[in-house]
C-alpha cells in the first residue's frame, strides 16, 4: 500500500461544506506519512487557485453541496483537462447518480457513510490508475447491471449473460442483488469472507461495472 512506498507523498485535497465529514478524513489521513492532506474547502470556488496552480494528486468532491451543481462542478474540472483523480464524496448512493458521475469522468464514488474507513483504499486505488467504489457503491451497480438480465422471483435469467460466470460467482452476484452483504454471504454459501470479497472483485471486473 502507499503507506509503505518511499518518499513520494499523494497530495489531496478535500471540497465540502460539512466539517464532521472533513474531521473524520482529516483523522484517518493523519497515520499516513505519505498521504498529504494540502488543504480542505467548502466550496469549489475557493479550491480552483490551489487546483491550478499546485500539484494536487487526488480530489474529494461532495457532490450534493447545496447551491452548488456538483455534476456541473464535476464537468468543468474534466473539461478543463485538470489532471486530478476526482473521487466523489455523497450522502446518497443513489444508483442513477453513481452512473453519471463516472460516466462523467469521476475515478471513483465513495459513500460518507464510511469515508473515513475507507478513504486510505480510495487514495490507494486512484492513485494507482485505478477507480474506487464503496462496497455499498460496489452492490448497487452489480444489482443493477444485472437486475435487467436476472429475474429474481420467477428465478428466468439470460444465460448467455450468466455464462461469464463461475457457478459460485453467480450465486454470490444473486445475494448481492438480494441485499446480502458480505459477512451474510459467507454463512449462505458456507465460504469465508475473504472468498466473497475475492468474488465480488472478479465480478466487478467480468462484469465492467463503470
Amino acid at each position: 500500500s502507499i503507506k509503505n512506498t518511499d518518499l513520494m507523498k499523494v497530495k489531496c485535497i478535500i471540497i465540502d461544506d460539512e466539517p464532521l465529514a472533513i474531521k473524520v478524513i482529516q483523522n484517518h489521513l493523519k497515520e499516513f506519512q505519505n498521504m498529504d492532506l494540502i488543504a480542505t474547502f467548502n466550496t469549489p470556488i475557493a479550491a480552483l487557485p490551489i487546483i491550478e496552480n499546485e500539484k494536487i494528486d487526488v480530489i474529494f468532491l461532495d457532490i450534493n453541496m447545496p447551491k452548488v451543481d456538483g455534476i456541473a462542478v464535476l464537468q468543468s474540472f474534466l473539461k478543463n483537462n485538470f489532471q486530478q483523480k476526482v473521487v466523489v464524496l455523497s450522502s446518497y448512493d443513489d444508483t442513477k447518480l453513481i452512473k453519471e458521475v463516472l460516466k462523467i469522468g469521476a475515478s471513483g464514488f465513495l459513500a460518507k457513510k464510511c469515508a473515513g474507513k475507507n478513504i486510505v483504499e480510495a487514495i490507494n486505488q486512484v492513485y494507482s490508475g485505478k477507480q474506487y467504489f464503496s462496497e455499498s457503491v460496489k452492490d448497487k451497480l452489480l444489482a443493477s447491471f444485472t437486475n435487467k438480465y436476472l429475474n429474481l422471483d420467477d428465478g428466468s435469467e439470460d444465460n448467455s449473460f450468466f455464462s461469464l460466470l463461475t457457478p459460485r460467482e453467480t450465486d454470490v452476484l444473486k445475494l448481492i442483488c438480494k441485499q446480502f452483504n458480505s459477512k451474510e454471504i459467507s454463512a449462505e454459501l458456507h465460504i469465508s469472507t475473504n472468498t466473497v470479497e475475492t468474488h465480488r472483485k472478479n465480478l466487478i471486473n467480468k462484469l465492467k461495472v463503470k
